[in-house]
């Protein structure tokens, strides 16, 4: 499978909560902790589960720094 998107963060699954239209999916990526908001269907298609291991596409207009004082 071929995808244009250079940002692609390795994870794994680390909770599934399906709801009636939209189903939020939490990762671990190295140490940090993500979560994305997907459909149900796609996460029905997909057959997300905890564990499985997975690549997050992410692709966004803004990115926005946050650095603290003195460091």
């Amino acid at each position: 499978m071929r995808a244009s998107t250079r940002n692609r963060l390795p994870g794994t699954i680390t909770e599934v909560v399906k709801g009636t239209a939209a189903t939020k999916v939490s990762l671990q990526v190295g140490d940090n902790h993500m979560v994305a908001l997907i459909t149900t269907e796609s996460a029905e298609e997909l057959g997300l589960r905890v564990g499985q291991h997975v690549t997050a596409l992410v692709k966004a207009t803004d990115v926005m720094i946050l650095a603290e004082d003195g460091e």
